[in-house]
């Protein structure tokens, strides 16, 4: 007998608790099918390729606002210099000692990303974004 413990593996811990797209699409009546093909002649879905599994979307000005404190399905990473953690840091005690709001780092980035994109789209090859990443 092994004294070593049995663990699930990654497939059972990650696994999605949410039916997956196909699953939903195979539930649905099978009212797509055109009326020239027999009943029995087996439906053939194409296959999407790719990772998206969000549509594309155009943001208006008036869905601008950045969200602020609610849960964030879609995650990035971000490596910051030690002098831009600092930086992000500061600004954040700064808000919250000098003008009293409290805002975590993830807001202040939301925050600033919302304003950056908003003078991409407002003054293009004249914002800020645009002539930062000119000059680097």
């Amino acid at each position: 007998m092994s004294r070593r413990a049995s663990l699930p593996g990654a497939d059972e811990l990650f696994r999605s608790t949410t039916p997956a797209l196909s699953a939903v699409r195979d539930a649905l009546p099978d009212s797509t099918v055109a009326p020239t093909q027999s009943s029995t002649a087996p439906v053939v879905r194409p296959q999407k390729k790719g990772v998206r599994t969000t549509s594309r979307r155009r943001v208006v000005n008036v869905d601008r606002s950045p969200s602020g404190r609610e849960r964030h399905e879609e995650k990035i990473t971000v490596y910051l210099s030690p002098e831009e953690l600092f930086d992000l840091d500061q600004a954040r005690l700064l808000l919250r000692g000098d003008l009293g709001l409290a805002a975590d780092r993830g807001r202040i980035v939301r925050e600033s990303i919302a304003v950056i994109i908003a003078d991409l789209e407002a003054k293009g090859d004249q914002s800020i974004l645009a002539r930062r990443l000119r000059g680097l």
